[in-house]
């Protein structure tokens, strides 16, 4: 996991490929209720961790300064709206999807714009680029009013983008980069559980 990022700036034909990628995740229905609101360079990235940030806090003070480095940062959003006038349609309607966001076994909508942030991580990654995949955890509402999202559309977390300042991240490791991934076979379980 990367948590340092140098503050170069990522060339516009790269960045505008990697934010391509979202366009080629699943979507139940073909439904279009995946957005992503970007902010590269510095004065539009300091606006989300001016709002996201808690008041008063030093950045200097931040567990992992380096990744307000990052030139580019992306709000994947979901819009459950989208999947409901979808499965409204005459194609659609007889599912009966289309009547609430409760009749969804599990909200498509976080999932398949999770699948779009996904490419969009591997996408940058195929780049040479580094990236970091975090909540929003304060703040949200305001955030979100600030960039001018529609009520209703939800984030589902923030991706920062850019060129990674290997020795900010060796000098500073997270709590968790020790921590072992579980082994195959305790994940897959073939035939049954």
């Amino acid at each position: 996991m990367v948590r340092a990022f140098r503050p170069d700036p990522i060339p516009d034909d790269v960045l505008d490929g990697v934010l391509a990628a979202a366009r080629r995740a699943p979507a139940a229905g073909n439904s279009g209720g995946t957005d992503l609101v970007v902010l590269v360079g510095p004065e539009e990235t300091a606006r989300y961790w001016d709002i996201t940030l808690p008041a008063g806090f030093a950045r200097d003070h931040f567990p992992y300064p380096k990744l307000l480095d990052a030139p580019v940062l992306v709000i994947p959003l979901a819009n459950a709206q989208a999947y409901l006038d979808r499965y409204s349609e005459p194609d659609k309607a007889f599912i009966g999807l289309g009547e609430s966001t409760e009749r969804w076994p599990v909200p498509y909508w976080m999932i398949d714009t999770a699948f779009a942030a996904m490419l969009v991580l591997l996408a940058a990654v195929d780049e040479g680029l580094s990236t970091l995949f975090f909540g929003i955890f304060d703040r949200e509402a305001e955030l979100l009013a600030a960039l001018g999202v529609p009520d209703g559309v939800r984030p589902i977390g923030t991706i920062a983008i850019g060129w990674r300042d290997a020795a900010a991240d060796a000098a500073r490791p997270g709590r968790s980069a020790n921590r072992p991934r579980r082994p195959v076979d305790e994940i897959v379980h073939r035939g049954r559980w």
